[in-house]
Order: C-alpha cells, then sequence, then structure tokens
C-alpha cells in the first residue's frame, strides 16, 4: 500500500484536498445520517497497468435507485458521476486495490424531513481484503433482527440503516466471533452485516431472495451468474432456516467490501471439514481473475481507468 489515504477527494463539483473535504455539524447528515451511498472496488491488474472499477454502471444505477426512494434530487448524470470518479483515481494515481465511496447526502441545515440542498462526495482509499485477510471466518446467529420494507427499507443503501448491522456485529464481536447472520422478521436468513450469504447444500448454491429483507447486491448477482455459466450449478433463490446453515456442506459472505468470505462455522458449529469448500475456493478464483481483466468475456463489467 503506497499510503493510507489519498490526496484528493470530489467534493460537490471540485477537487479538494483531503483535509479540506469538510461539512458543517449541523448538517442533517451529520445530525441524523440522512445519505445514501454506493461502496465500489477498483483492482489493479499490474501485468495490463491498469485498474478496473467493478460493476460501475450497476452501482451507479442502485446509487440512483437509493436517491429516489429518499427523495434527493441528484442533479449530476451517470456520465458526470464516472467522468468525476476516474480523474479522482488518476489525480491521486491510484494504482494498487482501491476501495472508493460515493455518497450523497443531505446538505444545509434543515430537519430530518428535509429533501434539499444536496451535496456529493467520491472518496478513494487503497485497500486489501477484509477480516484482516483472514481465509475464513466463525459466525454466529444476531439476536438482532434485521430491518424490512415496512420500517428501514434495506434496499435503500443508506448509511443510517448500518446501525442495524452494527448493534449486530458488536454484539458477534463482543462475544468471540469474527462476524454474524441476521434474521429477518418471518425467522428466516437475511444477510450478514454488509453482506449477503450463500449456502452450498444437496448439490445446489442456494441464496435469501431479495424480498427477505436484504440488499439488491452486486456481488450477489455476479456469484449467481457466474455459479450458473461457469461451474453449471443449479442455484436457487428461496428462503433458508437457521438449522440449514449448521448442515451445509459450504457457507459464505458476498458484497463488495468483503468480496467472498468463506465461514467455517456458526455459532461454534462446523460448517463442512472446518475450511473453505470446493466451491467456494472456484467460486473466488473465477471471482478475482474476472475483475483483474484476466477473463475477456466479462470485461464489460470493467470500466478501465488508464485508458488501457
Amino acid at each position: 500500500m503506497t499510503k493510507e489515504y489519498p490526496d484528493y477527494i470530489w467534493f460537490n463539483g471540485k477537487l479538494v484536498p483531503f483535509n479540506e473535504a469538510k461539512l458543517h455539524v449541523l448538517t442533517p447528515t451529520c445530525l441524523y445520517g440522512i445519505n445514501v451511498f454506493e461502496g465500489i472496488r477498483g483492482y489493479w491488474n499490474d501485468e495490463a497497468k491498469e485498474l478496473y472499477c467493478f460493476r460501475l454502471d450497476d452501482h451507479y444505477k442502485r446509487l440512483y435507485e437509493s436517491a429516489k426512494i429518499m427523495r434527493f434530487n441528484v442533479q449530476y448524470t451517470k456520465n458526470d458521476l464516472t467522468g468525476a470518479l476516474l480523474n479522482l483515481l488518476k489525480i491521486n494515481n491510484i494504482k494498487e486495490d482501491v476501495q472508493i465511496r460515493h455518497s450523497i447526502y443531505l446538505d444545509g441545515f434543515g430537519s430530518w424531513h428535509s429533501t434539499d440542498p444536496i451535496g456529493m462526495f467520491i472518496s478513494c482509499k487503497p485497500s486489501g481484503r477484509s477480516y484482516g485477510g483472514k481465509k475464513s471466518i466463525s459466525c454466529c446467529i444476531s439476536s438482532w433482527e434485521r430491518i424490512n420494507d415496512r420500517s428501514i427499507s434495506p434496499r435503500i443503501k443508506a448509511g443510517s440503516n448500518y446501525q442495524n448491522s452494527r448493534m449486530a456485529q458488536m454484539d458477534a464481536i463482543v462475544n468471540g466471533y469474527d462476524s454474524t447472520i441476521i434474521m429477518n422478521k418471518n425467522g428466516k436468513v437475511a444477510e450478514g452485516p454488509g453482506s449477503c450469504i450463500f449456502i452450498f447444500r444437496d448439490n445446489k448454491l442456494i441464496t435469501p431472495p431479495i424480498t427477505s429483507s436484504i440488499l439488491e447486491s452486486i456481488t450477489r448477482d455476479t456469484i449467481l451468474s457466474l455459479a450458473e455459466k461457469e461451474l453449471n450449478l443449479q442455484v436457487q433463490e428461496r428462503d433458508i432456516d437457521r438449522t440449514e446453515l449448521y448442515v451445509a456442506q459450504e457457507l459464505f459472505f458476498c458484497g463488495t467490501a468483503v468480496e467472498i468470505m468463506p465461514i467455517t462455522s456458526v455459532d461454534r458449529i462446523v460448517i463442512g471439514n472446518g475450511e473453505p469448500g470446493p466451491i467456494t475456493n472456484a467460486l473466488m478464483q473465477k471471482f478475482f481473475q474476472i475483475v483483474r481483466g484476466k477473463v475477456k468475456e466479462y470485461n464489460k463489467w470493467l470500466t478501465p481507468t488508464y485508458g488501457n
């Protein structure tokens, strides 16, 4: 990693030095967490000398959908957002794996129910894998219930929604686990904190449907596609019971931040043989080849930064 923080942040239409990207403490986004965002990954290919942003169009589609539900009036076009991001990566000379945060927030000095004025920033930070680079993690079933579409919709990728994940994750860490799995209001498996979940059982790859109080994950969609096209697996989107996790042959989280992370125990019950399984490993191998631009068939998912 060349540096912990970048030199510049894109802030309301301008590139500003990192330490000068500031908000007033009384903005609604500071007071109430009123914002929507996308976490985006960029992957460096050293042979091609190129940084690829993964599924950028899909991330911006979801960002606009989140903003629409929050009644934010976004003046920037998708081309504006793409150009701003690529310019930011270039000006910071990012030539390693990077995590990108693209946020739209409620600015000014209005109330929690205001809808304008709207501000925006983009930041980029060199980043490796999550969970400290662990090869697998342990999880527990959370005592906290997942938010739902009748309370705070998980379809909105909003900063305030992550309080739900925060409560669950803090409990898990205090009790000696790496992470946690959160159930929905119907008592079925929803997702992890900031990540979707897959199980492999009876030769099927299974994941909860998008109506089970989960974020409509781009990485989840990627895994579903790769499982069918590359591994010829039968995939199912259906409800998952808690005890199915215990008897699954393989289990993993997926998401932009977590990428693909094997889970080898739940509630201290060992999953499979206690090691990342062959299906999970095969998906991981294919995924990392694709995001680094090494599988031409999937280059449609990649946006090059430097034009190589």
